[in-house]
């Protein structure tokens, strides 16, 4: 007998807010702040995803891939401009609300990113008030594709794999998490996303 649907796995960046941090930011950023693009997407390579997996502070991020050399801006000034990247879906976030409400579902982030990010994305979009539980990298130390941080989060929501939707912007994650027993989906559109979550759920 098919299992009913209790709870929705998310992902942020590229699904209810564009992403936090991304080569687009980065390529603003070394205009605005003079860096040189090449070497700095190569110091962010080699450093940032240990700031998502929760082992180093954006200000360490920072020391690595920009203050390394004296500069002629604040690090406020650099936090300030990170923190502006992060844009809200707007019909999207309406939507997850109506949906969890409709079908009484928990909502849980299941996202990888560093943890002053996640903060502020958390509170400058209000997510408090429609996600159960955040299982982000930096907080919990394991980042996808590993499985381990899916293990988790079903162990916080003791959901099945085959009662959660998973829904995220990248098609290999999405993959895996289907290989795993989740309803997944990848996320295009709204629209999209909306034709297959229902015919999951009343299927």
């Amino acid at each position: 007998m098919k299992k009913k649907i209790t709870t929705l796995f998310l992902d942020v960046g590229g699904v209810l807010l564009t992403n936090g941090w991304d080569h687009h930011s980065r390529e603003e950023a070394s205009k605005l702040f003079k860096l040189d693009l090449t070497e700095f997407n190569a110091r962010h390579a080699l450093t940032f995803d240990t700031y998502e997996t929760g082992k180093i502070s954006l200000d360490t991020y920072l020391d690595r891939a920009v203050f390394y050399e004296k500069r002629d801006y604040s690090r406020e000034a650099f936090k300030e401009f990170m923190f502006a990247q992060s844009k809200p879906h707007p019909e999207m976030l309406a939507w997850i609300r109506e949906v969890k409400s409709e079908f009484n579902l928990k909502v849980v982030v299941v996202s990888n990113e560093g943890r002053e990010l996640m903060d502020h994305r958390i509170r400058r979009f209000n997510m408090k008030e429609f996600v159960d539980f955040f299982i982000c990298s930096a907080y919990v130390h394991f980042r996808k594709p590993d499985l381990d941080i899916l293990r988790l989060a079903l162990d916080c929501t003791q959901a099945a794999p085959d009662e959660v939707i998973y829904i995220d912007d990248r098609v290999m994650l999405a993959e895996i998490a289907e290989k795993y027993g989740f309803h997944a989906i990848h996320h295009t559109s709204l629209e999209e996303t909306k034709t297959l979550l229902y015919k999951i759920i009343k299927a």
